[in-house]
């Protein structure tokens, strides 16, 4: 069998996903042809990219609507010239804004679907997974509560697990990442991660950057690392943190400077999984576009008690979440301060992280791509 297999990811995160996807994949069909809109790690797992996936990373309601028009033509090109190429199945990893309409346009044309990591079903709209089965023959889940919510609407949905579980140790070697970075060994560090999109950055590290320097004055020689991106989320940084001593800006390196750290604070997002993965405490701080939020809270979006993963898997406040006007340097500093003084509070997360990574962990790429190969060999 020779399959076609068309794919459409966004952002670096759905790239990593799409080139794991696609080793997973050749190794069971060695001739196939992949082809759809990716980013440099899917391009060099064989990959012929239409559009490049930055084109799709944009975040937010009311971000979306100023990119709208560009967005609606993309997706009508690219639409159109998978079905052209006449795929045996499309994959639309993430991005379920832009995929899910793809899917459905494609399904109804004959085209076997699936949707690769399930939008967060379990925190906004339960309803909609009956839609997301309009648009997706399979769902592809990151998390184990989410099938059996599928399950309840008719809907054909596996757990595959997460691939940063698989890619993280157990039991990260911080002495070895501070090494890696020429970090002292003793030092207490802060990771600072405001996000990987400007707006982000512009929006949250004016309170984390004061946070860390409030921080910096109770615990003494703090050191702040910041990884940046890309070239433009760096030149953000550096303008907002205006050179303190204490801070270091690094290109990359987000996982290496988590591993390092005390402690990490952070916007949420993917960024709050992947300190649990590497057993770090942590503090989350976000806000949103004050539009999206008064949208989301005026209609009750938000169903899940927590935003972060780890309190999500957990059931429970793991950590601290402080959110749009909680989300300040004050709060956010007394919240850092106790990850730095009450190591028994530390030493308890361990046993409750190390539980989440064992759960994710299942070989993702691997089980995504069975599922996948089930469809097609199925016919």
């Amino acid at each position: 069998m020779t399959p076609r297999i068309a794919l459409c990811a966004g952002e670096t995160s759905g790239d990593q996903l799409g080139a794991g996807l696609v080793q997973a994949l050749r190794a069971r069909f060695p001739d196939a042809e992949f082809a759809g809109i990716g980013g440099d790690a899917m391009r060099t797992a064989g990959v012929e990219t239409w559009f490049d996936a930055s084109e799709l990373a944009v975040m937010g309601l009311t971000e979306v609507l100023a990119h709208l028009p560009r967005l609606l033509a993309l997706r009508r090109r690219f639409r159109r010239r998978v079905l052209t190429w006449q795929p045996d199945v499309f994959i639309g990893i993430d991005a379920p804004d832009f995929n899910l309409g793809v899917e459905r346009w494609l399904k109804r044309r004959g085209v076997r679907t699936v949707h690769d990591v399930s939008p967060s079903v379990w925190a906004w709209r339960e309803h909609r997974a009956a839609k997301i089965g309009e648009s997706a023959e399979r769902v592809l889940c990151l998390f184990p509560m989410e099938p059996a919510i599928y399950a309840r609407h008719g809907v054909d949905a596996v757990f595959i697990g997460h691939p940063l579980a698989d890619a993280i140790p157990l039991q990260p070697d911080r002495a070895a990442a501070r090494a890696a970075l020429g970090e002292p060994a003793d030092a207490p560090i802060l990771a600072l991660l405001p996000g990987s999109r400007l707006g982000e950055i512009r929006r949250m590290l004016p309170a984390f950057a004061e946070a860390a320097r409030l921080l910096a004055k109770d615990v003494p020689g703090l050191r702040v690392l910041v990884p940046a991106a890309n070239a433009h989320c760096r030149a953000a940084i550096d303008a907002i943190m205006n050179d303190a001593p204490m801070v270091r800006v690094i290109d990359g390196q987000a996982q290496r400077i988590m591993i390092a750290s005390d402690a990490v604070l952070l916007a949420s997002g993917t960024a709050a999984l992947e300190a649990m993965l590497c057993k770090r405490p942590m503090v989350v701080g976000h806000r949103i576009a004050p539009l999206t939020y008064r949208i989301v809270k005026l209609f009750g979006l938000l169903k899940s008690r927590f935003v972060s993963l780890p309190n999500v898997l957990a059931g429970e406040a793991l950590i601290p979440e402080l959110l749009q006007d909680d989300c300040t340097p004050d709060k956010l500093h007394a919240a850092l301060l106790r990850w730095f003084r009450d190591a028994d509070a530390v030493a308890a997360l361990q046993p409750r992280f190390l539980a989440q990574h064992e759960m994710l962990r299942r070989d993702a790429s691997q089980r995504a791509a069975e599922a996948i190969a089930a469809l097609l060999e199925n016919g």
